[in-house]
Protein backbone atom coordinates (compact mmCIF):
# COMPACT_ATOMS: atom_id res chain seq x y z
CA UNK A 1 0.00 0.00 0.00
CA UNK A 2 1.18 3.34 -1.14
CA UNK A 3 0.86 6.27 0.80
CA UNK A 4 0.55 9.64 0.38
CA UNK A 5 0.76 12.55 2.48
CA UNK A 6 -1.16 16.08 2.48
CA UNK A 7 -0.08 19.04 0.70
CA UNK A 8 -0.51 22.71 2.11
CA UNK A 9 -2.07 24.91 -1.09
CA UNK A 10 0.40 27.67 -0.70
CA UNK A 11 3.19 24.53 -1.78
CA UNK A 12 1.15 23.26 -4.49
CA UNK A 13 1.41 26.45 -6.04
CA UNK A 14 4.85 25.77 -6.78
CA UNK A 15 4.58 21.85 -7.84
CA UNK A 16 5.05 21.25 -11.55
CA UNK A 17 3.38 18.36 -13.58
CA UNK A 18 4.81 15.55 -12.22
CA UNK A 19 4.83 16.63 -8.49
CA UNK A 20 1.07 17.59 -9.19
CA UNK A 21 0.68 14.24 -10.60
CA UNK A 22 2.89 11.96 -7.37
CA UNK A 23 0.83 13.89 -5.28
CA UNK A 24 -2.72 13.64 -6.81
CA UNK A 25 -2.67 11.19 -9.25
CA UNK A 26 -3.62 7.73 -8.82
CA UNK A 27 -2.34 6.01 -12.33
CA UNK A 28 -3.02 2.67 -11.69
CA UNK A 29 -5.81 0.87 -9.76
CA UNK A 30 -6.39 -2.68 -11.51
CA UNK A 31 -4.17 -5.52 -11.93
CA UNK A 32 -5.02 -8.81 -12.86
CA UNK A 33 -5.16 -10.82 -9.44
CA UNK A 34 -3.82 -7.92 -7.02
CA UNK A 35 -5.06 -5.56 -4.36
CA UNK A 36 -3.83 -2.22 -5.30
CA UNK A 37 -4.00 0.19 -2.60
CA UNK A 38 -2.86 4.06 -1.71
CA UNK A 39 -3.91 5.66 1.59
CA UNK A 40 -3.98 9.20 1.81
CA UNK A 41 -3.68 11.47 4.99
CA UNK A 42 -6.13 13.56 3.41
CA UNK A 43 -9.20 12.43 5.95
CA UNK A 44 -7.30 9.21 6.13
CA UNK A 45 -9.09 8.09 2.85
CA UNK A 46 -8.10 4.54 1.58
CA UNK A 47 -8.73 4.06 -2.13
CA UNK A 48 -7.83 1.05 -4.11
CA UNK A 49 -9.22 -1.74 -6.77
CA UNK A 50 -8.96 -5.29 -6.97
CA UNK A 51 -9.32 -7.46 -10.35
CA UNK A 52 -9.94 -11.62 -9.63
CA UNK A 53 -9.01 -12.89 -12.79
CA UNK A 54 -7.48 -16.36 -11.85
CA UNK A 55 -8.79 -16.72 -8.72
CA UNK A 56 -10.23 -14.98 -5.79
CA UNK A 57 -8.59 -11.85 -4.07
CA UNK A 58 -8.46 -10.94 -0.63
CA UNK A 59 -9.32 -7.60 1.00
CA UNK A 60 -5.99 -7.41 3.42
CA UNK A 61 -3.04 -5.72 4.02
CA UNK A 62 -0.14 -6.14 6.33
CA UNK A 63 -1.16 -5.51 10.08
CA UNK A 64 1.95 -2.77 10.73
CA UNK A 65 1.19 -1.19 7.61
CA UNK A 66 -2.96 -0.15 8.64
CA UNK A 67 -2.21 -0.59 12.40
CA UNK A 68 -4.92 -3.02 12.75
CA UNK A 69 -5.42 -7.12 12.62
CA UNK A 70 -7.96 -6.93 9.99
CA UNK A 71 -8.74 -4.19 6.87
CA UNK A 72 -12.47 -2.93 8.48
CA UNK A 73 -11.20 -3.42 12.35
CA UNK A 74 -11.65 0.20 12.38
CA UNK A 75 -12.59 1.03 9.08
CA UNK A 76 -16.11 0.67 6.62
CA UNK A 77 -15.38 0.74 2.81
CA UNK A 78 -17.60 1.45 -0.25
CA UNK A 79 -17.06 -1.08 -3.47
CA UNK A 80 -18.42 -0.29 -6.71
CA UNK A 81 -18.13 -3.02 -9.62
CA UNK A 82 -17.16 -0.91 -12.55
CA UNK A 83 -16.19 -4.50 -14.83
CA UNK A 84 -18.14 -7.73 -15.87
CA UNK A 85 -19.98 -9.60 -13.03
CA UNK A 86 -18.49 -11.65 -9.91
CA UNK A 87 -18.63 -11.65 -6.19
CA UNK A 88 -17.61 -10.11 -3.07
CA UNK A 89 -17.78 -12.07 -0.16
CA UNK A 90 -17.93 -11.05 3.36
CA UNK A 91 -17.34 -13.54 6.02
CA UNK A 92 -19.49 -16.11 4.23
CA UNK A 93 -21.79 -13.82 2.68
CA UNK A 94 -21.56 -13.96 -0.90
CA UNK A 95 -23.25 -10.68 -2.57
CA UNK A 96 -23.52 -10.93 -6.08
CA UNK A 97 -22.29 -8.00 -8.19
CA UNK A 98 -23.48 -6.90 -11.98
CA UNK A 99 -21.68 -3.80 -13.44
CA UNK A 100 -22.59 -0.63 -11.36
CA UNK A 101 -23.64 -1.99 -8.26
CA UNK A 102 -22.21 -1.06 -4.95
CA UNK A 103 -21.86 -2.66 -1.92
CA UNK A 104 -21.26 -1.02 1.48
CA UNK A 105 -19.21 -3.21 4.36
CA UNK A 106 -18.70 -1.71 7.74
CA UNK A 107 -16.58 -1.79 10.55
CA UNK A 108 -15.45 -5.13 12.15
CA UNK A 109 -15.93 -7.91 9.26
CA UNK A 110 -13.18 -9.90 9.18
CA UNK A 111 -12.80 -11.40 5.99
CA UNK A 112 -13.74 -10.05 2.79
CA UNK A 113 -12.67 -11.21 -0.84
CA UNK A 114 -13.45 -10.49 -4.05
CA UNK A 115 -14.53 -12.98 -7.44
CA UNK A 116 -15.53 -12.45 -10.92
CA UNK A 117 -17.71 -14.93 -12.64
CA UNK A 118 -15.64 -15.31 -15.94
CA UNK A 119 -11.75 -14.35 -15.93
CA UNK A 120 -12.05 -13.85 -19.68
CA UNK A 121 -14.70 -10.78 -18.68
CA UNK A 122 -13.41 -9.97 -14.82
CA UNK A 123 -14.99 -7.49 -12.91
CA UNK A 124 -13.30 -4.60 -11.57
CA UNK A 125 -13.66 -3.03 -7.95
CA UNK A 126 -13.07 0.63 -7.32
CA UNK A 127 -13.45 0.81 -3.37
CA UNK A 128 -12.88 3.55 -0.86
CA UNK A 129 -12.54 3.33 2.61
CA UNK A 130 -12.70 5.89 5.38
CA UNK A 131 -12.27 5.22 9.37
CA UNK A 132 -14.66 4.64 11.70
CA UNK A 133 -16.39 4.20 14.83
CA UNK A 134 -19.48 3.24 14.63
CA UNK A 135 -20.31 -0.02 12.71
CA UNK A 136 -23.37 -0.34 10.28
CA UNK A 137 -24.59 -3.26 8.19
CA UNK A 138 -23.26 -4.40 5.18
CA UNK A 139 -25.74 -3.21 2.17
CA UNK A 140 -26.05 -3.57 -1.52
CA UNK A 141 -27.85 -1.59 -4.02
CA UNK A 142 -28.19 -1.45 -7.69
CA UNK A 143 -27.40 1.75 -9.93
CA UNK A 144 -31.60 1.41 -9.57
CA UNK A 145 -31.74 1.81 -6.36
CA UNK A 146 -29.70 4.56 -5.75
CA UNK A 147 -30.84 8.67 -5.35
CA UNK A 148 -30.79 10.31 -9.07
CA UNK A 149 -30.54 13.80 -8.98
CA UNK A 150 -30.29 15.72 -12.46
CA UNK A 151 -28.17 18.34 -12.97
CA UNK A 152 -26.93 20.76 -15.76
CA UNK A 153 -28.10 21.26 -19.27
CA UNK A 154 -27.05 20.79 -22.96
CA UNK A 155 -26.27 24.28 -23.48
CA UNK A 156 -23.22 24.43 -20.99
CA UNK A 157 -22.25 21.03 -21.97
CA UNK A 158 -23.10 19.18 -18.41
CA UNK A 159 -26.13 17.43 -18.79
CA UNK A 160 -25.97 14.70 -16.23
CA UNK A 161 -27.33 12.71 -13.64
CA UNK A 162 -25.64 12.06 -9.98
CA UNK A 163 -26.84 8.69 -8.66
CA UNK A 164 -25.89 8.82 -4.87
CA UNK A 165 -25.25 5.30 -3.10
CA UNK A 166 -23.85 5.67 0.47
CA UNK A 167 -25.54 8.94 1.89
CA UNK A 168 -27.52 10.00 4.81
CA UNK A 169 -31.13 9.22 3.01
CA UNK A 170 -29.71 5.80 1.40
CA UNK A 171 -26.98 3.25 2.48
CA UNK A 172 -25.81 4.39 5.97
CA UNK A 173 -22.21 4.50 7.19
CA UNK A 174 -20.15 6.17 9.73
CA UNK A 175 -18.68 9.15 7.93
CA UNK A 176 -17.97 7.41 3.82
CA UNK A 177 -20.12 8.95 0.87
CA UNK A 178 -20.17 7.32 -2.30
CA UNK A 179 -21.78 7.79 -6.00
CA UNK A 180 -21.41 7.80 -9.29
CA UNK A 181 -22.13 10.53 -11.76
CA UNK A 182 -23.41 9.76 -15.50
CA UNK A 183 -22.88 12.20 -18.27
CA UNK A 184 -25.55 12.60 -20.85
CA UNK A 185 -24.11 11.83 -24.95
CA UNK A 186 -22.27 14.87 -25.91
CA UNK A 187 -21.99 16.78 -22.02
CA UNK A 188 -17.94 17.03 -21.30
CA UNK A 189 -18.07 18.88 -18.68
CA UNK A 190 -18.65 17.58 -14.88
CA UNK A 191 -19.35 19.79 -11.81
CA UNK A 192 -19.09 23.23 -13.65
CA UNK A 193 -19.64 25.49 -11.87
CA UNK A 194 -17.13 24.21 -9.24
CA UNK A 195 -17.55 24.26 -5.35
CA UNK A 196 -14.88 23.12 -2.64
CA UNK A 197 -16.21 21.77 0.69
CA UNK A 198 -13.41 22.72 3.09
CA UNK A 199 -15.26 19.78 5.56
CA UNK A 200 -14.52 17.07 4.00
CA UNK A 201 -11.85 16.14 1.34
CA UNK A 202 -13.18 14.09 -2.05
CA UNK A 203 -11.65 11.34 -4.55
CA UNK A 204 -12.52 11.03 -8.25
CA UNK A 205 -12.72 8.17 -10.05
CA UNK A 206 -12.49 8.16 -14.16
CA UNK A 207 -13.68 5.36 -15.97
CA UNK A 208 -15.73 4.21 -19.13
CA UNK A 209 -13.24 6.46 -21.22
CA UNK A 210 -11.71 5.21 -24.91
CA UNK A 211 -8.04 4.14 -24.67
CA UNK A 212 -7.33 7.57 -26.71
CA UNK A 213 -9.32 9.62 -24.55
CA UNK A 214 -8.40 11.90 -21.55
CA UNK A 215 -10.07 14.12 -18.75
CA UNK A 216 -8.71 17.47 -18.07
CA UNK A 217 -9.39 17.45 -14.34
CA UNK A 218 -9.17 21.23 -12.72
CA UNK A 219 -7.80 21.35 -9.32
CA UNK A 220 -6.45 24.03 -6.98
CA UNK A 221 -7.71 27.21 -4.96
CA UNK A 222 -10.38 28.83 -7.38
CA UNK A 223 -7.50 31.39 -8.01
CA UNK A 224 -4.51 29.23 -8.67
CA UNK A 225 -5.82 26.52 -10.32
CA UNK A 226 -3.98 23.60 -11.89
CA UNK A 227 -4.81 20.65 -13.99
CA UNK A 228 -4.17 16.90 -14.64
CA UNK A 229 -4.47 14.82 -17.58
CA UNK A 230 -6.31 11.66 -16.04
CA UNK A 231 -6.73 8.45 -18.27
CA UNK A 232 -8.92 5.76 -18.31
CA UNK A 233 -9.53 4.29 -14.60
CA UNK A 234 -7.52 6.78 -12.80
CA UNK A 235 -8.27 8.70 -9.64
CA UNK A 236 -7.82 11.83 -8.51
CA UNK A 237 -7.54 13.32 -4.56
CA UNK A 238 -9.17 16.43 -3.71
CA UNK A 239 -8.46 17.96 -0.59
CA UNK A 240 -11.46 20.06 1.12
CA UNK A 241 -9.23 23.46 0.00
CA UNK A 242 -9.56 22.13 -3.41
CA UNK A 243 -11.80 22.48 -6.07
CA UNK A 244 -12.62 19.51 -8.14
CA UNK A 245 -13.81 19.85 -11.82
CA UNK A 246 -13.43 18.97 -15.24
CA UNK A 247 -13.89 17.96 -19.06
CA UNK A 248 -13.55 15.19 -21.45
CA UNK A 249 -12.10 14.56 -24.92
CA UNK A 250 -15.02 12.37 -24.70
CA UNK A 251 -17.73 10.53 -22.52
CA UNK A 252 -17.02 8.89 -19.09
CA UNK A 253 -18.37 8.10 -16.04
CA UNK A 254 -16.95 8.56 -12.67
CA UNK A 255 -17.21 7.82 -8.88
CA UNK A 256 -17.14 10.27 -6.39
CA UNK A 257 -16.17 9.31 -2.95
CA UNK A 258 -16.33 11.67 0.43
CA UNK A 259 -14.86 11.81 4.06
CA UNK A 260 -14.61 14.45 6.61
CA UNK A 261 -16.88 16.19 9.08
CA UNK A 262 -19.95 15.82 7.51
CA UNK A 263 -22.36 13.70 5.62
CA UNK A 264 -24.70 15.96 4.07
CA UNK A 265 -24.12 16.42 -0.02
CA UNK A 266 -25.39 19.99 -0.22
CA UNK A 267 -22.92 21.24 1.84
CA UNK A 268 -20.57 23.11 -0.36
CA UNK A 269 -18.71 26.23 -0.68
CA UNK A 270 -19.76 27.09 -4.17
CA UNK A 271 -17.35 29.39 -6.53
CA UNK A 272 -18.66 31.74 -9.07
CA UNK A 273 -17.27 31.49 -12.61
CA UNK A 274 -16.09 34.88 -12.50
CA UNK A 275 -13.72 33.85 -9.21
CA UNK A 276 -12.04 31.10 -11.44
CA UNK A 277 -8.09 31.61 -12.22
Amino acid sequence: MEIRYASHPNEVKAFDTTRLREEFLIEQLFVADELKLSYSHVDRFIIGGAVPVNGSVSLAVDPATIGAATFLERREVGIINVGGKGTVTVDGEVYSMDSKDCLYIGRGAKDVSFASEDGSRPAKYYLNSAPAHQTYPTVKAAISEASPNHLGSMENSNERTIYRYIHTGGIQSCQLVMGMTLLKPGSMWNTMPCHTHNRRSEVYFYFDMPENGAVFHLMGEAAETRHLVVRNEQAVISPSWSIHSGVGTNSYTFIWGMAGENQTFEDMDAVAMKDLK
